[in-house]
């Protein structure tokens, strides 16, 4: 997994929970659950990359 991957998957994982939690303060919670499915996707990336990484081994 390169670092750049890296970098943009916990700045969206970042995103996301700052959306989460923006949405949870304001009780917007369209805005929280787009922060959850951001914090998602992010996983999801990483998942990916770490299977990617293990069939390189």
């Amino acid at each position: 997994m390169g670092l750049d991957d890296k970098i943009k998957n916990a700045a969206e994982k970042l995103t996301g929970k700052a959306k989460e939690g923006h949405g949870e303060a304001t009780g917007n919670q369209d805005l929280k659950a787009e922060g959850q499915n951001d914090q998602s996707k992010a996983n999801i990336k990483n998942a990916g990359e770490n299977i990617k990484d293990a069939f390189k081994k």
